[in-house]
C-alpha cells in the first residue's frame, strides 16, 4: 500500500505536546552530539522555543532574535544584516540531521518552516504497520537524505555521492534507440508531474488560490533546465509505460491548500511514480491579510521549487542515491550533470578533470544539450580561476569557455546555467559590465536558482558593489542545501574587505578548501591582518609548493579576479605582511 495523506490522524498524534515534553525534547535535541551546530545556534533554537511555550511565538521576529540572541543594538537592520537569516539556515540543517542520525524514534518533532522563526511541535510516530516505509526517515519542512550515502548529511555526503558517480561513469555508456541520434536530441532527464493541489476549505476564494498555487509552482519549477515539469494529470498507463521503457526518474508533485482566518498552509508531498513511496514532504505557511494575493503565491511558490528543483535539492539527492544503487544504463549524460554539483562539494582538481572529460564525450553524443555545454563551459572557467594546470592549454582556457557558453545561450536563451557561465566567462575576459548585465538578466529569470544566485553575488561584490554583492551571497548561503564552502570564501572576502579580518577568519575556516590555492592566497593575507604570522607563514608555504605560479604574478591573478584598484591593493596589503612580494606593476 502507498503512503496516502491521513484522513484521520490517531488520537496520540492529534493531541498537542505538552510543554513539558517539548522542553525534554529541546533538551534531548540539544545534549546529543547530532545536533552539530554552534553555540549561538543553540541559543537561537533555544530562545525560540521558549518563546513559543511562553505564549510569545508574534514576538519572534529577526529584530528580537538579533538582540535577545547575538546581542545587537536597537539599530540592527534586518535588510543589510543578515546574521539572522544565515543562523535559521543553520538551525534548520542541524535539526534535519539531528532527527536523520539520532532523532528517528523521538516522541516530538521540532522544526522552524521556512519563511518565519516560529518553530513548530508536533508528535511523531512514523508510518503504520504494514505500510512500505518512505524513501527518507522522517517526513516534514526541507529536504531529506536518503539513507545511502547520501544520507551522511551536507557537504561530505555530496563529495561522497560525487565521487561514487564518477567512479561509475567510465562503466556506463551512451545508449540511444538510435545508432546515431539526430542532431535535436537530448538526454533523459527527470519528470515532474505536478498534479493539481486540492482545496480542502471548499470556498471560492480558497479553490482559486490552489489553482493559483498550482500554476505558479509549474511556472517556478519550469525555469530549472536539470527537470523537465508536465502540468496536470497525465494518463497513468502511458506515464508508467514510458517510466519502464526509459527508466526514467518519473515523480508526481502533490499539494493541499488550507485557508482559514487568513492564514494559509500548503503541505506538499514529492511522490516516486516508480512505487508511489514519498521521497519528501514540506509545509509552507503565509499570511493572506498583509499582502497581495499574488505575492504570497509566488514567495510560497519559489520555496517549492527552491526546495525541489534547485541544484542539491531534494530531486538531486533522490537521482544520485538511486544512481548509486541501480544505475540505469541511459543515465550517463545525467550522471555527469549530478558528478558535476558533485565535484563542486570540494573543488578537487582530480574530480575535476573527471567532470570535463565526461561532459566533453556528453556534447559530442547530444550537441544540442544546453545544460551540459554550460556545465562545460563552467569546468574550463574554474580551471582558469582555480590554476587546475601548471601550463595554460591551447587553445586558452578562457576561448573554450566562452565558445561553450555561447553555444549554451545559443541552443536555449533562457536557461540560467547557460548564462551563469557566459557571466563569468566574460568577467574573466575582463567585460565586467556585460558579465552583470548577464548576471542580472538570469538572476530574474530564476532567483530560485541559489548557484546563480552565489555567483552573481559574488561578482557584484568583485566589481565593487560589495553591500549588494556579499548580500545576495550571505542569502545564497542560508538557503543553498548543498556545498557552501565556495561561498563561505565569497563571505570571507566580504569581511576582509569590510576591514572584519576575525570574521574573515571565521568564514574561511568554514569554507575549508584545502586544494584550492585562492582559498591559501586569501587566507594567508586575513592571517597576517590579525597579526597571526606564523599562521600565515603556513599557508604562504602551502602556496609556494603547491602554486608557485600562482606567485609569480601575483598582480595579474589578483586583478582577474577582483576589478577596483582600492580593493586589490587592500588584499595586497595583507600579502605583503606575510612576506609576499608584490612586484611593481
Amino acid at each position: 500500500m502507498s503512503l496516502a495523506f491521513p484522513q484521520s490522524a490517531p488520537a496520540d498524534v492529534s493531541t498537542p505536546p505538552t510543554n513539558s515534553e517539548i522542553e525534554d525534547q529541546l533538551a534531548r535535541i540539544r545534549s546529543s552530539s547530532a545536533f552539530d551546530a554552534p553555540d549561538r545556534a543553540h541559543k537561537f533554537l533555544t530562545y525560540v522555543v521558549q518563546e513559543a511555550l511562553q505564549g510569545r511565538a508574534d514576538r519572534i521576529k529577526a529584530y528580537s532574535i538579533a538582540i535577545e540572541v547575538f546581542g545587537r543594538d536597537a539599530t540592527f537592520d534586518a535588510q543589510n544584516d543578515p546574521v539572522v537569516r544565515i543562523e535559521a539556515g543553520r538551525v534548520r540543517r542541524a535539526l534535519e540531521r539531528y532527527y536523520l542520525l539520532a532523532g528517528q524514534k523521538d516522541p516530538i518533532l521540532i522544526t522552524m518552516p521556512k519563511g518565519g522563526y516560529v518553530p513548530v511541535f508536533t508528535r511523531f510516530t512514523g508510518v503504520e504497520p504494514g505500510t512500505p516505509a518512505p524513501r527518507h526517515e522522517r517526513s516534514w519542512l526541507g529536504v531529506r537524505a536518503p539513507k545511502i550515502p547520501w544520507s551522511i548529511v551536507g557537504i561530505v555526503a555530496l563529495a561522497i555521492a560525487g565521487m561514487a558517480l564518477l567512479a561509475n561513469l567510465a562503466r556506463w555508456e551512451f545508449r540511444s534507440p538510435e545508432s546515431n541520434p539526430p542532431a535535436s536530441a537530448v538526454p533523459d532527464m527527470p519528470q515532474v508531474v505536478v498534479r493539481p493541489f486540492e482545496d480542502l476549505t471548499g470556498t471560492r476564494e480558497s479553490a482559486m488560490i490552489a489553482r493559483g498555487l498550482t500554476d505558479e509552482v509549474i511556472g517556478q519549477m519550469a525555469r530549472f533546465k536539470e527537470i523537465s515539469v508536465i502540468a496536470g494529470r497525465p494518463d497513468d498507463g502511458g506515464v508508467k509505460e514510458r517510466a519502464t521503457r526509459n527508466d526514467l526518474p518519473l515523480y508526481a508533485l502533490e499539494g493541499r491548500v488550507r485557508a482559514d482566518n487568513d492564514k494559509l498552509r500548503l503541505t506538499t508531498r514529492l511522490l516516486s511514480r516508480a512505487d508511489n513511496s514519498v521521497v519528501w514532504t514540506g509545509s509552507f505557511d503565509a499570511d493572506l491579510g498583509v499582502r497581495q494575493l499574488l505575492d504570497m503565491e509566488s514567495d510560497v511558490a519559489r520555496a517549492v521549487a527552491t526546495a525541489l528543483a534547485q541544484p542539491y535539492g531534494v530531486i538531486f539527492q533522490a537521482d544520485a542515491a538511486q544512481m548509486l544503487q541501480a544505475p540505469p544504463s541511459n543515465w550517463k549524460a545525467y550522471a555527469c550533470t549530478l558528478s558535476y554539483y558533485g565535484y563542486r562539494a570540494d573543488l578537487s582538481p582530480q574530480t575535476h578533470a573527471s567532470v570535463q572529460s565526461c561532459l566533453k564525450e556528453t556534447v559530442e553524443h547530444f550537441p544540442n544539450y544546453a545544460t551540459a555545454w554550460a556545465l562545460l563551459s563552467l569546468t574550463y572557467i574554474d580551471e582558469l580561476r582555480f590554476r587546475y594546470r601548471l601550463e595554460p592549454p591551447s587553445p586558452p582556457l578562457l576561448d573554450l569557455a566562452i565558445q561553450a557558453a555561447e553555444r549554451a545561450v545559443e541552443l536555449d536563451p533562457e536557461n540560467v546555467r547557460a548564462l551563469q557561465a557566459e557571466m563569468l566567462a566574460r568577467f574573466f575576459q575582463g567585460d565586467v559590465e556585460t558579465a552583470l548585465a548577464v548576471g542580472e538578466r538570469a538572476f530574474r529569470i530564476n532567483p530560485n536558482d541559489t548557484e546563480l544566485s552565489g555567483e552573481y553575488g559574488f561578482r557584484l561584490a568583485l566589481s565593487g558593489q560589495w553591500q549588494r554583492g556579499c548580500g545576495i551571497v550571505a542569502e545564497t548561503v542560508g538557503r543553498n542545501p548543498g556545498p557552501m564552502g565556495y561561498f563561505q570564501m565569497a563571505l570571507a572576502i566580504c569581511s576582509y574587505i569590510d576591514g572584519d579580518y576575525s570574521g574573515a577568519e571565521r568564514w574561511a575556516r568554514l569554507a575549508d578548501l584545502r586544494e584550492n590555492a585562492v582559498y591559501h592566497l586569501i587566507l594567508t593575507a586575513i592571517l597576517s591582518q590579525q597579526g597571526k604570522l606564523a599562521q600565515a607563514n603556513e599557508e604562504r608555504n602551502w602556496l609556494e609548493t603547491h602554486a608557485p605560479q600562482f606567485l609569480n604574478d601575483l598582480r595579474k591573478e589578483v586583478a582577474l579576479r577582483v576589478h577596483r584598484p582600492q580593493d586589490q591593493q587592500q588584499l595586497y596589503d595583507g600579502l605583503r605582511k606575510a612576506g609576499i612580494a608584490i612586484l611593481p606593476q
